[in-house]
Formats: C-alpha cells, structure tokens, sequence
C-alpha cells in the first residue's frame, strides 16, 4: 500500500498538469464535504450537552431513590431531619420569642414549717451580723399505701311491695361480691385510665406504676376489664362528642391503619379545637364519615385529597401541607428544578396563606379582588394541560381540587393545612408502636372512648383524672 502511494506520488510529480488537477479535485471534495462537517462537529456538541444533562438527571434520580429506599426501611428515629437540611447554627434554646415562660409556682399552703437556726461550724458563735432570713418551700410527695375501705351494703325483700331491693355507696363500682369483691376506686381508676389512655403507658407498665409508686396490685387483664366498664360508664360524653362536632364550623379529619387482633381496620380522627373524636372500624369508605358527619354537616372540612372526601360535604379544604409536599417531589424529579410552571404554582399557594394573614388589615373591596387575583392565577395556571409529567401530575391534583383551593380564605378559623387532624393523630401512632393496636373489638371500643375523652380534656385545659372520677362510681351510669 505504502509502494503504490508513493508510485502515484511519483507520477503525479512527473505530471504537473495532472497533479493541479488532483488538487482541484481535492479541494472540490473537501469544500463539498464542508456543510456535513459542521454538521456533524454541531451534533457532536449537542449529544454532549445531552450526555451531560443525563447523567447530571441519573445522579439525582439515584439519589431520590436511595432516600426513598432509606426512609421506607428505616425503623430508628422516623422523624430524622436530612443531613441536607441540618441548620449548621444550633436553634436557640427555649421557646421562641412571645411565649408565655414556666416556672414552678409558689405553693398555695404550707403543711410543716421547719426553722433552722444559725450556728457558727467554725467557732460555735451564736452572733451574727447582716442576720436574715432565707425562706424555701419544698414539694414532695408523702408515702403512700392504699386507702382501703371496708364497703359494706345490704340486699333484701321489702315486705310492703315484695320487690328485691340493694342499699349502694357513691365508692361502689360494681355489684361483684366474693372473689370480686376487692376493687379499685374512683380515683386509682381515673389514675390508671390517664396512665394508659392519655399518658400512653402499656397496660403492663401502668399496672407496674400502680404497685410500685402507691401500692395497688392489679394484673393487665384486670385493668383491661375495669378499663371496659369504664368506658361503658362514659360512653354518654362520647355520644355527646359526636353530636358535638357535627355543629363545628370547621372540622379536621384523617385516618390510618389499625390493628385489631389483625390488619384491616382503621383508625379515624375528627378534631377541631376544642374537641377530638376517635372511631376504629373496618371501614375506610364514604359510609363512615356520612354516618360520623350526618347528611347536613354545613361546617368546612379540612381534609388531605383522598377520594372519599370528594363530594362529601358541600365546603371542603384541602391540605397545602401536602400540596406543597406534592410539588417538592415533582420539583426534585423536574428537568428544570420546577423552573416555570411549578415554581409560579407554589408562589400563587404561598400567596393565598399570605392574604389569609393580611385579611384583618385589608378593606372588604381590597380583599375580595386579592381573592379574584387568585382565582384568574388558578384558572390561568391549572386550565392548560401540561408537557411536561411532573408538571401535568401536580396540575391534575389541582385542578382537580380547584374549587377547594381557596376555601379558607372565606371562612374565619379555617386552617389551609390539614396539620390539626396530623397532631391529633400522632400520640394515637406511637400508641400503636407500643401496644400493636388492640386484642379485641371490644378493647378497641374502650380505646376509642377513653382515648377521646382524654385528648378532649387536654384541648380544653381541664381534668380528665376529675372527669373519670366523677363518671366512674356505679350510681354515676
């Protein structure tokens, strides 16, 4: 090969005439080949661009799957903040700024007073100069043993009317006599109710509080049975919960699973400020909460957008915590980082929250043309469909719950997030962390019940051990 080039070279040379025009013909190529050249030399830099933004794509889709693989698998400290999102200044310490500060109280008695007088350690003296006095007040608690009561009732045949009648105690909790006969009273039982309902100690634990810090021996199943009679006693005050949040002008509702001696059940929570309702059942269907809310609930229903909501009451707001949740997502998976649609989506939902709080400042006309400005942004913003799928995803979200997307707005006391009904179902998680859920469907009532009571109570800022004590002797029923 190397022979025959540098034959034609050498012919060439013999004949300038046929090397000009090889030449010319070289340069013809080259020249015919020059727009194909560019071509491709500007494909190349396109696929590398290309290449890049894959690969820049792969790594955070990568990474958006290990965390999810992390978050679905890791048991230990579920609510972990990301390292990501760790604030490298420590937050202040305390409560923020505002909040009212705690302190211990001055007690309003005295039982014992106890007077120490100065002594010198050193010489012995007994005179002393600037001499004042130092005053303290120390709380403790006295040793405790069970008050025991010997209760003694009679039961007879009246002869004037021949009826079996029974004489009864306000301290009486049961009609068991003989191996029965030894019970707890009102005020061990309210106690061992806060312990395990509201304070959210296992049966074991609040039967092991029970011996150890007052003395009462009483086994778990013998508290699970005083718990059910309990609940029966009260069970009027959750009727009137339930009667009670039908009238509410703005109820927060959400569910999670239950397990009730096996998966398949459901715990609901329906709570606004001043009341907390909870119902296990086998049911996470439209039935339920027609039958918890009534055909006529004419309140606002704060919810998440889970389908069973859908056309459940004519007011209904829907959660921006998972709004904002949902656009995050699409933001991490977007090409763009959301740059566009997503980002003008999430400003126009910051906006809302913003006018909410500007609402008493603001005069009628000003406020209600905010609120058209809001409404054109939605319809300018939710009516097109999308190219893109992360975009199309969130405005098939929206859309769909356009009209609950500015409920609070014209309603005062609605809350734009869902975070109500979130709080109130937390202790009611970590309750099912401890103790699985419940044994029996009856175990599950007196969960419901008591459980209700005791969140009620705590929003209310009053007793619930005085509640349960009050309810818990047997001419209460």
């Amino acid at each position: 090969m190397k022979v025959a080039a540098a034959l034609l070279r050498q012919w060439h040379s013999d004949n300038p005439a046929r090397l000009l025009q090889a030449a010319l013909w070289q340069a013809e190529r080259l020249a015919e080949m020059a727009p194909e050249l560019d071509a491709l030399r500007a494909q190349n830099v396109s696929l590398h661009q290309q290449l890049e933004v894959q690969t820049e794509r792969i790594a955070q889709l990568e990474e958006a799957l290990q965390a999810a693989q992390r978050a679905a698998h890791r048991q230990a400290a579920p609510f972990r903040i990301e390292e990501k999102k760790r604030v490298l200044a420590p937050k202040r310490p305390g409560r923020k700024r505002g909040h009212p500060g705690l302190f211990r109280h001055k007690p309003e008695y005295i039982d014992e007073q106890i007077e120490v007088q100065l002594c010198c350690p050193h010489c012995g003296g007994m005179q002393f100069k600037d001499h004042h006095a130092i005053e303290q007040r120390v709380e403790d608690l006295p040793s405790l043993r069970p008050y025991v009561t010997r209760l003694t009732t009679y039961q007879g045949t009246c002869v004037g009317c021949g009826q079996s009648v029974r004489s009864s105690h306000p301290l009486q909790m049961s009609l068991a006599t003989g191996a029965a006969g030894v019970q707890l009273g009102p005020h061990a039982l309210a106690l061992a109710a806060d312990l395990n309902k509201a304070k959210g100690l296992s049966m074991r634990k609040t039967c092991a509080v029970l011996r150890d810090c007052f003395g009462l021996q009483l086994s778990p199943g013998g508290l699970s049975q005083a718990l059910d009679r309990l609940a029966l006693k009260v069970k009027p005050q959750y009727d009137a919960l339930a009667a009670e949040l039908r009238q509410a002008p703005a109820l927060h509702s959400d569910e999670t699973s239950w397990w009730v001696a096996g998966p398949g059940w459901w715990l609901w929570v329906f709570t606004t400020q001043l009341l907390t309702f909870y119902v296990v059942v086998q049911s996470r269907g439209r039935e339920l909460l027609q039958q918890i809310l009534g055909k006529d609930f004419r309140g606002v229903l704060v919810s998440d957008c889970l389908a069973i909501y859908d056309g459940a009451t004519a007011l209904q707001q829907k959660c921006y915590a998972h709004h904002h949740k949902a656009i995050r997502q699409a933001k991490a998976l977007h090409p763009d980082q959301g740059e566009g649609f997503l980002c003008e989506v999430e400003a126009m939902l910051r906006a809302a929250l913003a006018l909410q709080q500007q609402k008493a400042d603001l005069s009628p006309e000003s406020f209600s043309d905010l609120r058209q400005t809001l409404e054109h942004k939605a319809l300018q913003l939710l009516e097109p469909p999308r190219n893109e799928p992360n975009e199309q995803a969130v405005r098939n979200r929206l859309n769909k719950q356009r009209d609950h997307l500015f409920t609070f707005l014209d309603h005062d006391g609605v809350d734009a997030t869902n975070n109500l009904a979130e709080r109130q179902l937390r202790p009611a998680v970590i309750a099912r962390k401890i103790s699985c859920g419940n044994k029996t469907k009856k175990g599950a009532q007196t969960w419901q019940i008591l459980t209700s009571l005791a969140s009620t109570c705590t929003q209310r800022a009053t007793s619930f051990i005085a509640e349960i004590t009050r309810a818990a002797p047997l001419q209460a029923r």
